[in-house]
């Protein structure tokens, strides 16, 4: 299966094939910042399952920290994708990517959350074990 995605202004396309690593929510105020919302839906995938399908020449990048390279569209700011090479996965916000089934398995950074959520999920103080956290959870 192929995703399609674009960003605002439909100047850059992207593709997301197979299915995703992983899903859920990230309540880290990095990643509210770049949402503008209370929290970011996210999908994870492999690097190499990601592609600029068209309009590359207007792709810009925003590296804040060295785990995370914040892809956009220099046309209309619209965001693509976020790059965590330290954890060798991309992070496609939930939303680009409209016939994807987003099914969301935990919440990270649930430490810093400003909207409390009740829907049976792990919420991750930090974040798992496996992606190099704390493994300790948070009460629902």
């Amino acid at each position: 299966m192929t995703y399609e995605g674009e960003c605002f202004c439909g100047a850059v396309r992207i593709e997301a094939s197979g299915e995703p690593e992983g899903m859920g929510y990230c309540h880290c105020r990095s990643c509210r910042s770049w949402s503008g919302g209370p929290l970011n839906a996210f999908t994870l995938w492999s690097p190499a399952n990601v592609r600029i399908a068209s309009g590359a020449e207007h792709v810009a990048t925003y590296n804040k920290t060295p785990m995370s390279a914040r892809t956009y569209c220099s046309l209309c700011g619209g965001h693509l994708m976020n790059a965590h090479p330290t954890l060798g996965v991309v992070d496609i916000f939930a939303s680009t990517l409209p016939s994807l089934d987003f099914n969301p398995g935990l919440h990270v950074n649930y430490q810093e959350t400003v909207l409390p959520m009740k829907d049976g999920l792990p919420k991750y103080k930090d974040f798992p074990a496996a992606f190099g956290g704390s493994d300790a959870t948070a009460p629902e």
